[in-house]
């Protein structure tokens, strides 16, 4: 599933393609085709992402509220638009370029009661000036649930994915198993820190990097990771592996439903 740094390029995207001008919209597999009618040939006037929900804006008739889950993607293309492939969702297109929405777990046409709805159900978002981190440390010192899985609860923290909830423990050497009552006040500053920097640099860059200059690939004299999901890291998938800092072999544990990574020499209780 995209971590919240990817709905966040999405929305910057989107908004420069297509924002205030005309566009074409269609749903050629035919799940959004209402919502389509309704907005074709209309402008786009703003995009917003909060956590992992991606919010295109289309004035007084609403908001297209996307959540792409497991299997959604998004590409975009230059115009000519060709003919739609596949089971695409949503296109929109105007004279210069065209947007397809693949295999979304959610593609609706909202009113802003819903939008707010659906955003004051998340936690704070790390990439959002606005965000409250005491809204989540509120909710973290008062659990008895781990931290890891917290870190995961987008109803604590929005758009933390596995990937991120991997790196920011190790890096600052939090047991994932520590019951969150029992993280500090300055542990948790310093993780809301971290994740509010690492995912700024993923908007940025396009891609996850979690690891200190002195332990990259060039540094140590390592081979670079090669994974779908590029970007050097720590932990995250590679269990079994040697840790790069301690050489301690990486742990891996299925937790609420996703694999968990990391070190027991770095991150003890």
């Amino acid at each position: 599933m995209p971590e919240g740094h990817v709905i966040h390029r999405l929305a910057a995207r989107y908004k420069e393609v297509f924002a205030n001008g005309v566009v074409t919209v269609s749903s050629p597999q035919g799940r959004f085709a209402d919502g389509a009618a309704r907005l074709d040939q209309t402008t786009l006037t703003e995009t917003d992402a909060y956590g992992k929900q991606l919010f295109l804006g289309f004035g007084f008739l609403g908001w297209v509220r996307v959540h792409l889950g497991l299997y959604g993607k998004v590409t975009f293309g230059r115009a000519p638009t060709p003919a739609p492939v596949g089971a695409i969702r949503l296109r929109m297109e105007n004279d210069e370029a065209f947007a397809d929405l693949r295999g979304p777990t959610v593609c609706e046409l909202i009113v802003p009661a819903e939008k707010r709805a659906v955003v004051d159900r998340l936690g704070p978002d790390p990439l959002r000036a606005d965000a409250d981190p005491d809204l989540a440390w509120r909710r973290i010192s008062r659990s008895r649930v781990n931290i890891a899985t917290l870190l995961m609860d987008q109803a604590v923290v929005a758009g933390v994915g596995n990937i991120y909830r991997c790196e920011v423990l190790f890096r600052h050497g939090i047991d994932p198993h520590l019951p969150g009552r029992e993280l500090t006040a300055g542990e948790w500053q310093t993780i809301w820190a971290d994740l509010v920097t690492l995912m700024r640099d993923g908007f940025e860059v396009g891609r996850i990097d979690t690891v200190y200059p002195e332990h990259m690939p060039e540094t140590m004299g390592r081979p670079p990771r090669e994974d779908e999901h590029g970007g050097e890291v720590y932990v995250y998938r590679r269990a079994s592996q040697p840790c790069h800092v301690c050489e301690t072999a990486v742990l891996s544990a299925r937790i609420s439903g996703r694999n968990l990574f990391w070190c027991p020499t770095c991150q003890k209780r």
